[in-house]
């Protein structure tokens, strides 16, 4: 997450509760709501533009072999950090507070909260006390950290089938 004064960033385009912006010399994007939020809130709703077999760097996955990219597209703007304050529920299709957002804020989320395994494995820069360093996907989580995080049902239930599958070998 960058930690930039406001003039570090023009913003690019407006929505209903967010901003999208650009950091002006690294020309990273984020999402920056323009309201606040309560835990648990939905934020807004979502839903599959196109879907995949196979992920990219701009899907979320809500099943085996179905990666979608996100509708509306501003939202692929949501960064990752290993302290996230926005969980898309791809059950529901809604972008929920994790916890209170104030106006301002960059609306982050856990990527392996609903990738199994990253298209793309990256080395998060967070800044965050707990953060995990290597992002790789759910299936790379220990146990201890799989408890720290929302995971969406799908990440949860490959979970449980891997945790069986060792259980009876």
């Amino acid at each position: 997450m960058l930690t930039a004064s406001a003039s570090a960033f023009r913003i690019i385009s407006y929505h209903d509760f967010a901003a999208r912006r650009q950091h002006i010399q690294t020309g990273q994007n984020g999402l920056i709501a323009l309201k606040a939020f309560h835990s648990g809130e939905m934020i807004t709703g979502f839903h599959a533009g196109t879907i995949a077999a196979t992920p990219t760097y701009l899907t979320v996955q809500t099943g085996l072999r179905r990666h979608i990219t996100l509708e509306p597209d501003f939202l692929q703007y949501i960064n990752h950090s290993c302290n996230p304050n926005v969980f898309f529920d791809t059950t529901k299709m809604q972008l929920i507070a994790l916890r209170s957002i104030e106006p301002n804020d960059e609306l982050t989320f856990f990527y392996p909260s609903t990738e199994w395994k990253m298209s793309q494995v990256f080395y998060c820069k967070c800044g965050q006390m707990n953060c995990l360093g290597e992002i790789k996907g759910a299936a790379f989580l220990s146990a201890e950290d799989r408890l720290r995080f929302r995971l969406t049902d799908f990440i949860v239930s490959k979970l449980a089938k891997r945790a069986a599958r060792i259980k009876r070998a």
